[in-house]
């Protein structure tokens, strides 16, 4: 009798903790990181897109073997790599983190990528789509986010 009930909290815990894990890794985990940062520069909210999210598992599939390669479609693309229960919401966090980088008055990236980061705030982005894939070995998390119409032109500001 006394198994039975340790057996039910494990398995309470177990469920939880996956359910804390699928609960950072929807849609709108990515969708809702992604306009909060947006919003901080005063950017319009992005829109999930079907398509893309499409394109972004395809591609993500294709990178069970967690190597950090871009797929060089036709979309802006943000790429990351993680183990353990990688979230989607710590995906964003670490692209928007290059913040600190990004150098308003020139435009560049200072001491540091910001790259990810000006792709998240693209002003004339108005879609993403993204997926979230465990890799084949070593417990590794791959993940994609694509963008429409992409950003990072040379030359031209994010916001």
């Amino acid at each position: 009798m006394g198994f039975g009930k340790y057996f039910l909290a494990i398995c309470f815990i177990g469920f939880t903790l996956i359910q804390a894990s699928l609960a950072q890794n929807s849609y709108r985990d990515f969708l809702n990181a992604h306009n909060a940062a947006r919003a901080e520069v005063g950017v319009a909210p992005l829109t999930w897109n079907h398509t893309l999210q499409v394109y972004a598992k395809n591609y993500a599939n294709k990178r069970r073997d967690c190597n950090l390669e871009h797929s060089n479609g036709p979309y802006g693309e943000n790429i990351a790599q993680g183990w353990g229960t990688f979230t989607a919401l710590e995906a964003v966090k670490m692209w928007v983190d290059e913040k600190q980088y990004y150098d308003r008055e020139s435009n560049s990236c200072k001491g540091g990528g910001c790259m990810h980061y000006t792709q998240v705030v693209w002003r004339d982005t108005k879609r993403i789509g993204c997926a979230r894939v465990r890799c084949k070995k070593d417990g590794g998390i791959f993940m994609t986010c694509n963008y429409d119409p992409s950003g990072n032109y040379y030359g031209e500001r994010p916001f």
